[in-house]
């Protein structure tokens, strides 16, 4: 995995994302106030199985805990996730 791009974060459109082999793979989100609220995670077909989408959710979760926000996993990937990183449910929004 250490061949893989860095994860860019462009917070002016509320995104975190990188590109593979010409593909991008990225994970938009919005804020409620103090929390992080993760609406998609997308990773083409082309690209899948690299464990992009966990990469993806996981700059996220870090970013908002640098912040002290919680994080609201709004999309299915993220919920299933988190549910394998118990390391990350202090920063979960209620």
């Amino acid at each position: 995995m250490n061949d893989l791009p860095a994860i860019a974060h462009d917070a002016a459109r509320q995104r975190f994302h990188l590109e593979v082999d010409g593909h991008e793979a990225e994970l938009d989100y919005h804020l409620q106030g103090e929390t992080l609220v993760i609406d998609h995670t997308g990773v083409p077909e082309a690209i899948g199985g690299r464990g992009l989408a966990g990469r993806l959710v996981r700059e996220a979760f870090d970013h908002a805990r640098g912040r002290g926000w919680r994080v609201l996993p709004a999309c299915s990937y993220a919920r299933v996730w988190v549910s394998r990183h118990p390391e990350y449910a202090d920063v979960l929004a209620e």
